[in-house]
């Protein structure tokens, strides 16, 4: 028998489990304690259905944050083909910027799921840090910033946004944070000299 992650699932357990997941996000941005009984309910399921697709708390809550954690991380390829790299830097920072102020309750809920403080660290950050290093090599090759830079050392500069209180008006904040960090990233930039 093979595992079942490698095993496709029917079409209307596929959407099941979509369904799950889409309610799942609202109730769970909404309130960290959203009951699992009103997300099945809610997303037109029954027990039996969810706890197949997901047996407990946990299992949930982290497989929601997986896929908008992806979601982040692949519009970075999407930027890159349509903007001037530097362009399709700063474009993401603004999403991640506006995913991590509209998903604050989404971490509540992790954060209480699996106990863990710097668990929201360690997840997605697989995807996250490739799409922040497809963004500074493509910036590198075209000379917009200074050479050298790292993706963690990008993630550690930007961590400011999640001290940024979601429910204040957080936009002009983010946006002079992140300005910071752009400029420090252009500073010795190859190109830079060129064009300045």
């Amino acid at each position: 028998m093979r595992d079942r992650k490698t095993t496709p699932l029917r079409p209307d357990a596929q959407r099941n489990r979509e369904r799950i997941l889409e309610v799942a996000l609202v109730e769970l941005t909404r309130t960290a304690d959203a009951p699992l009984s009103a997300i099945a309910r809610k997303a037109g399921v029954g027990q039996g259905t969810f706890y197949r697709n997901f047996p407990h708390r946990e299992a949930l809550v982290l497989e929601v944050y997986r896929y908008e954690m992806q979601q982040v991380a692949d519009a970075a390829d999407q930027l890159l083909r349509t903007c001037a790299p530097d362009r399709a830097l700063r474009e993401w920072m603004d999403r991640l910027a506006r995913y991590a102020m509209a998903k604050a309750g989404l971490a509540d809920a992790l954060r209480k799921s699996t106990g863990r403080p710097g668990g929201l660290a360690q997840l997605g950050h697989g995807p996250v840090t490739r799409a922040v290093e497809r963004l500074l090599d493509a910036n590198e090759r075209a000379g917009t910033i200074r050479p050298g830079m790292a993706p963690e050392d990008f993630l550690l500069a930007i961590a400011g946004l999640w001290q940024i209180d979601p429910h204040s008006d957080w936009r002009p904040r983010a946006a002079r944070l992140l300005d910071l960090v752009m400029d420090g990233l252009r500073a010795g930039a190859p190109g830079a000299e060129r064009h300045g």
